[in-house]
């Protein structure tokens, strides 16, 4: 996700100074800088790095490479964020290929042909884990692109529904002005944009209290003439679990419907076929039409890359897809950006056939047991476990504290005790119509053992044991300090005034936490 950002004047850069420090001008050394010691001993250490304004002269490559790492120092220890799905191993292997690839322009396919086969193959390989329709025939097997990641793919996969349901309705004669998407509350905020962007109509299924995914009655009942599709999420942001696309599905048969259904397989489509390969949630069912997959979350590559498969061109008009000679090769594209590193690809192409259905297979296994010694060490510990276990949802843990009125802190307040610890374990507000329940949630990623999962249960009963030592007031002073001094949060400058507390979205609106992906 990017930030939307001010430009500040100058009284803004220097109001961050200490007045003291304003007015000290020393003159130490005069010398030309011949850079002829350290990194520390040139005059760009001693200087602030340039923040807003690009600088009149150069620096030696040695300086802007230290410069530029200790300020990354200051970032958060990837291994100890559990709050992202988001890859952070790959091999040495992969990681030089990827590095290798790093100047192709993926769209230049006439200069790069091998890289754009690759993505074929990678397409090939999806789709048929997915049990989509094989063939080359206009109408029949299934058709698929790479994307930067899922937020891409779910945009290019409501593009196609909607211009579907419009053609369809002006072959009728009907009105087109209404399209509306029926989706659970609990949907990731992509799902918020595209609809909101593309002038969609959200209908929404509720959470409950004790039902954290779509009920598929409800979710037909919400169908109508202007519906464009159904969103079915395989393994939701908060509690992981699997929606029944199945379920939805058959009653839409049974109700005579035609409504198109996508699945939201970003997590869960490198997890279920692997863990729960009998479970039917993909191109097996006759309504399902497009799935999207992030390779950059279970698919173990680095970040962005997400794939879309649709089951045939039937179901993506042509009118959306472009035919184009760029550089010397025709070629049909349908996306959102254009030129892109072909790195990311590369990388998915490398996982797919070094691990193989075995590897993948191996290394959701193991995740799956790490999450359920998870789940059973914080009930162990009291804690009320929200997500599902073996293999039913995806390879993390949803919890949140048992309701006790003489407890003087909530699970906002745990989290920010973890963080102290150097752990990202986010609390979350859940969706509408829960009752603001609060939850934390840990991520089961690839490099994530059982030896550090004991590391994390043993820092959750220590945080606990101190905040049990301490009254309200106490923990509120303390969350506010973490908060302001440990969070980046506390201390974000890239939140645009004007952009400040929006009404439009489902957080707007309910206090809904969008989960982080």
């Amino acid at each position: 996700m990017v930030h939307l950002s001010t430009i500040p004047d100058e009284d803004e850069v220097n109001s961050k100074l200490v007045e003291g420090v304003k007015k000290a001008h020393l003159q130490l050394v005069n010398d030309e800088d011949s850079f002829t010691t350290s990194v520390y001993g040139s005059k760009f250490a001693a200087r602030d790095l340039p923040k807003h304004e690009m600088p009149e002269g150069e620096m030696p490559k040695e300086v802007a490479y230290r410069m530029i790492k200790d300020e990354l120092s200051l970032d958060g220890n990837p291994m100890l964020n559990l709050a992202s799905f988001v890859t952070t191993y790959m091999e040495e292997e992969a990681e030089k290929l990827m590095a290798e690839s790093f100047s192709k322009n993926f769209i230049d396919y006439e200069e790069y042909p091998q890289s754009a086969d690759i993505q074929n193959r990678c397409v090939s390989m999806i789709g048929r884990l997915f049990h989509a329709p094989v063939g080359v025939d206009s109408s029949a097997g299934a058709i698929g692109t790479s994307c930067v990641g899922s937020s891409e793919a779910i945009m290019l996969a409501v593009l196609a529904m909607k211009k579907r349901w419009k053609n369809k309705r002006l072959a009728e004669g009907k009105p087109t002005d209404k399209p509306n998407i029926v989706m659970s509350s609990a949907v990731q905020v992509c799902w918020e944009k595209a609809a909101r962007y593309f002038e969609v109509e959200e209908k929404l299924v509720y959470c409950t209290e004790e039902r954290y995914v779509i009920d598929p009655e409800e979710t037909v009942a919400l169908v109508d003439e202007n519906t464009i599709g159904i969103c079915a999420i395989l393994g939701t942001t908060y509690t992981g679990e699997y929606e029944d696309v199945k379920a939805v599905n058959d009653l839409l048969t049974k109700k005579g419907l035609s409504t198109p259904i996508h699945v939201d397989a970003a997590s869960g489509g490198f997890v279920a076929p692997f863990v729960m390969p009998d479970l039917e949630w993909d191109f097996r069912l006759e309504h399902v039409v497009s799935i999207n997959v992030s390779g950059h979350k279970y698919g173990l590559v680095y970040p962005g890359v997400g794939w879309v498969v649709w089951r045939s061109a039937e179901y993506l008009p042509s009118e959306l897809v472009f035919n184009i000679n760029y550089l010397g090769a025709d070629q049909a594209s349908f996306t959102l950006n254009f030129s892109k590193g072909a790195s990311q690809v590369i990388g998915q192409y490398y996982q797919l056939i070094r691990l193989g259905k075995h590897g993948y297979r191996a290394i959701m296994s193991n995740l799956t047991r790490v999450a359920n010694y998870l789940s059973d060490s914080l009930e162990a510990l009291g804690f009320i476990i929200m997500s599902k276990k073996n293999g039913e949802g995806l390879p993390l843990v949803a919890f949140r504290l048992t309701p006790q009125e003489n407890r003087n802190y909530d699970e906002f307040a745990l989290a920010h005790q973890l963080r102290v610890r150097g752990w990202v374990v986010p609390a979350y507000t859940m969706a509408p119509n829960t009752k603001n329940l609060k939850m934390l949630r840990v991520v089961v990623r690839e490099d994530f053992t059982r030896s550090r999962c004991d590391n994390l249960i043993t820092d959750i009963k220590l945080c606990q044991q101190v905040l049990d030592e301490m009254d309200r007031e106490s923990i509120k002073k303390q969350e506010e300090f973490i908060h302001k001094h440990h969070t980046a949060s506390g201390k974000a400058t890239h939140n645009h005034p004007k952009y400040r507390k929006e009404k439009h979205s489902l957080q707007g609106k309910t206090g809904k936490t969008h989960a982080i992906c």
